[in-house]
C-alpha cells in the first residue's frame, strides 16, 4: 500500500507563504498547540497577547513536528532544525489556508447561527464522511485564527469542507466568508444572543448574513424558515447573488418539512418531506432542537449534492458534541447516576433546549432531574430579566432541583420555589463541591452555562465520583 500524499511539504508550504524552509520535511497536520502537537505536524509559533509560541518551538518539535512555522529563531532550538522562516506567522497561516482552500475542488459548507452551529457540523461531518472524505473544523476553532487553521488542514483530496464560523461583533463572518469561498451557506437560526454587543435581533441577523458575501458562484443558501428572520436573511443572500435557497422547519413552504416527530428520552424518530421525496429516519440525540438540526443536515446535504437517503440513514450515528449535551455515566458505590456535560456555552433557547433534554430523561429509582446553571453572559440589560425567566420553563419541565453559580444566575435562585432551590453560589468552583455532596444515584444532572461561566469545573467534580469507568454514550443533545 502506498503511503498517503501529505498534507504540506517543505516545497508547497514555502511557495504558500513566500518563507524559506530549512530541511526536507513532509507534515500530515498543522497545530499551533505545543501541548496537543501530534507526530508529524507542522507547527505553527503564533503570538498573542498573553503568549509567544516561539517560546514553545522546541517543545513541539520535541514532541514530534516536523517543522515549525517561525518569524524569528526560537530560544533552544537548534540552528539545524526544520523551520520554515516567515515575517509574520498569523499571516503565513493565513495563507495556507487561502493555498489549501485554492488547492481544492471539495465541496465546502460555511455553518453559523446563534445556536446549534456545531451540533449541525458535526452531523454533517458525520454523514458526509460515509460519502466521501470529509474535512471539518475541530472543536469550535470558528473565529479569525481558527478558520485559516482548519483550512489549512484540509487535504486536497477532500470531497467535502465543514466550516464552522463563530461571531459576537458585527463585521467578523464577511471576512471569514471570503477565506472560505463556500458553496453552501448555512444558519442554523437567530436568536437573541450576544445581546450586549447589538442593539437588536435584526441587527445580529444583518451581521450573520455576512456569511454569504465571499460565495462562490451558484452557491446555495440553507435557512430556518421557521425563525423570524428569514425573510430578511432571504433578502440577504439575494443581494449577494444566491438563487437557490432551501428552507427547512415546520413551515408549510418550507423546502425540507417536518412531517411528524416521535420523541423518547433516547432520541426521535422523525418523517421528512425533503424537496418532495418523504425521508423516514432515527436520531439517537433526545431533543426536539436535534430535530430541527437534522432537518437543516438534511437541506445542507441536498444543497452539497451529496446523498440525502444515505444522510438520513446516517443520521442515527451522530452523537453530541463534547461540552455540548454529551452523556457520561457517573459510578458510586450506591449506584449510578446521569450526567448530562452541556457546560460549554450557553443562551436562553439553548437553556431551554436543556431543559426539555431534561425534562424527557426517566430518573433511576429514588432520581431526581437537578439542574446545575451558571451565567449566560453578553445578554446585556436584560441579563437578569432573562436568567429570573428561566424558571418557568425548569418548572414546566419537571425540573426537581436546580443549583446556581454565578452573579446574573443570583435573579434565577430568587425566582425559583424554594423546593427547588438546591444552592447558589458566587462562581462553579464553589458550587462544584455543594453539587457533588447533593448527587446520589438514580440522577440524572444537567450541568450548562457560558464558557466564561466556568461550568466544566462542576463536571470534572462530579466525573471524580465515578468509582469505576466512565462510559461515555450518545444520548443528550448539543443545545448550542
Amino acid at each position: 500500500m502506498s503511503e498517503a500524499a501529505p498534507l504540506w511539504t517543505n516545497e508547497d508550504a514555502a511557495r504558500a507563504t513566500g518563507g524559506r524552509s530549512s530541511g526536507v520535511w513532509r507534515a500530515r497536520g498543522v497545530s499551533i498547540d505545543s501541548r496537543t502537537v501530534a507526530p508529524g505536524d507542522l507547527f505553527v509559533a503564533l503570538r498573542g497577547p498573553n503568549f509567544d509560541g516561539h517560546a514553545f518551538v522546541a517543545d513541539a518539535l520535541g514532541r514530534g513536528a516536523v517543522a515549525a512555522v517561525v518569524s524569528r529563531h526560537p530560544p533552544g532550538v537548534a540552528g539545524t532544525a526544520p523551520l520554515l522562516s516567515v515575517d509574520e506567522t498569523f499571516v503565513a497561516l493565513r495563507a495556507l489556508g487561502i493555498r489549501a482552500r485554492a488547492r481544492s475542488a471539495a465541496r465546502i459548507c460555511a455553518v453559523t447561527g446563534s445556536v446549534g452551529k456545531t451540533g449541525v457540523k458535526e452531523a454533517l461531518r458525520t454523514v458526509l464522511s460515509r460519502q466521501g472524505a470529509t474535512a471539518a473544523t475541530a472543536g469550535n476553532l470558528n473565529n479569525h485564527w481558527g478558520l485559516p487553521l482548519s483550512l489549512a488542514r484540509m487535504p486536497a483530496e477532500a470531497a467535502y469542507g465543514i466550516f464552522e464560523m463563530g461571531m459576537n461583533h458585527p463585521g467578523e463572518l464577511g471576512p471569514l466568508s471570503y477565506l472560505a469561498r463556500p458553496h453552501v451557506c448555512v444558519i442554523t437560526t437567530v436568536e437573541a444572543v450576544h445581546k450586549a454587543h447589538f442593539a437588536s435581533v435584526e441587527d445580529i441577523a444583518e451581521a450573520k448574513a455576512e456569511i454569504f458575501t465571499g460565495v462562490e458562484a451558484g452557491a446555495s443558501a440553507v435557512l430556518n424558515r421557521d425563525n423570524p428572520q428569514h425573510d430578511r436573511l432571504w433578502a440577504a443572500a439575494k443581494r449577494c447573488g444566491i438563487q437557490r435557497i432551501i428552507g427547512f422547519g415546520r413551515d408549510r413552504d418550507a423546502d425540507v418539512r417536518l412531517l411528524a416527530a416521535e420523541a423518547d428520552a433516547e432520541g426521535s424518530r422523525v418523517s421528512a418531506d425533503v424537496l418532495g421525496r418523504t425521508v423516514d429516519y432515527r436520531l439517537t440525540v433526545p431533543g426536539f432542537h436535534w430535530v430541527m438540526n437534522s432537518l437543516c443536515v438534511l437541506a445542507a446535504t441536498a444543497a452539497l449534492g451529496a446523498d440525502v437517503g444515505q444522510a438520513a440513514a446516517d443520521l442515527a450515528r451522530v452523537s453530541a458534541p463534547a461540552g455540548r449535551g454529551q452523556r457520561l455515566t457517573i459510578r458510586l458505590e450506591t449506584g449510578a447516576f446521569a450526567l448530562i456535560d452541556d457546560s460549554y456555552n450557553a443562551s436562553p433557547v439553548a437553556m431551554a433546549a436543556a431543559f426539555e433534554v431534561l425534562g424527557h430523561a426517566v430518573p433511576g429509582a429514588g432520581g431526581r432531574r437537578i439542574a446545575v446553571l451558571g451565567d449566560m453572559l453578553e445578554l446585556g440589560p436584560e441579563a437578569a430579566a432573562l436568567h429570573a425567566g428561566l424558571a418557568e420553563p425548569l418548572q414546566a419541565n419537571g425540573i426537581d432541583l436546580v443549583f446556581t453559580a454565578g452573579p446574573a444566575m443570583a435573579a434565577l435562585a430568587q425566582a425559583l420555589p424554594a423546593s427547588m432551590r438546591g444552592g447558589h453560589a458566587a462562581d462553579s468552583a464553589s458550587l462544584a463541591p455543594l453539587v457533588a455532596k447533593a448527587v446520589r444515584a438514580g440522577d440524572v444532572v444537567t450541568v450548562k452555562g457560558s464558557a466564561g461561566s466556568r461550568m466544566g469545573a462542576v463536571v470534572r467534580a462530579l466525573q471524580a465520583l465515578d468509582a469505576g469507568s466512565n462510559t461515555e454514550r450518545p444520548q443528550a443533545a448539543d443545545a448550542g
